[in-house]
């Protein structure tokens, strides 16, 4: 059996799972019982537990995508027990990688990991770049918030500023990955090619459509799906186009 999804693995990813639903039940608990006390009807109760728990499906679709993602090369042990916890795709790719190249190894995850040592480093440096906020946080977030609002109450724009240009640089990463990312000769789809940019216009042009749609049909609720839809909707529609176009084609990486 794979050492990535062995006994050990599933065990591990059991005992996390157990303990995320139990805290989270834990909290549910505490907050009906708090809600009551406050005299809170029992039917906004009811209806604020069914919206929170049906706008989790957003959020959980990108998770997955992330999962199938890192699945590759970490197997779905892994990736299941760190997003279970914290953790996103912007990270969580970038760490694995960085982790994996420093081994003087190519194509990232893309490539099954096959090393209990390369492994295990990867597992290491992607929980351990998560905890990091949970430790600096209740720390240093006073102080940060005092400086932000110094600056903010000199000026109010510099806070739609701020926001907007932490955004943009982790977006502008992405959108320089798909464009000139160097990618490894021998590995396709490793580099910048034509499906790389495929999927970079599919999910804007899916984005764009799903707000559309949500902004003229009044619909809030798929504000919070549209992300998720367009990765997966890009994802759907590349796989097809690798399918539809001629391997020459579909398959040239001028950054490979």
């Amino acid at each position: 059996m794979d050492f990535k999804e062995d006994g050990f693995m599933f065990t591990l990813a059991l005992i996390v799972v157990a303990f995320v639903i139990v805290q989270a039940a834990f909290f549910l608990v505490r907050a009906i019982k708090r809600a009551k006390e406050l005299g809170i009807e029992k039917s906004t109760i009811k209806n604020t537990i069914v919206s929170s728990g049906l706008f989790t499906i957003a959020p959980a679709i990108g998770i997955v995508a992330t999962v199938l993602t890192l699945a590759a090369g970490l197997g779905y042990v892994l990736p299941w027990i760190r997003l279970t916890v914290i953790g996103n795709i912007s990270y969580e790719v970038t760490a694995a990688t960085n982790a994996i190249e420093a081994y003087g190894l190519s194509g990232g995850i893309a490539n099954a990991i096959t090393d209990k040592e390369v492994f295990a480093t990867v597992a290491w440096v992607m929980t351990l770049g998560s905890i990091m906020p949970l430790l600096l946080i209740p720390f240093l977030l006073k102080t940060v918030q005092k400086k932000i609002g110094k600056t903010v109450s000199k000026n109010s724009k510099w806070s739609s500023v701020m926001s907007a240009a932490a955004f943009i640089g982790l977006i502008a990463a992405f959108v320089a990955r798909a464009i000139a990312g160097k990618g490894e000769a021998d590995i396709i789809g490793d580099g910048a090619g034509v499906l790389s940019v495929a999927a970079l216009l599919f999910s804007v042009v899916l984005m764009l459509i799903i707000q559309k749609i949500a902004d003229t049909k009044n619909l809030k609720w798929l504000d919070s799906f549209a992300m998720p839809f367009s990765m997966i909707g890009a994802m759907a529609l590349v796989m097809l186009l690798a399918q539809l176009l001629p391997e020459s084609i579909a398959f040239l990486e001028w950054r490979g």
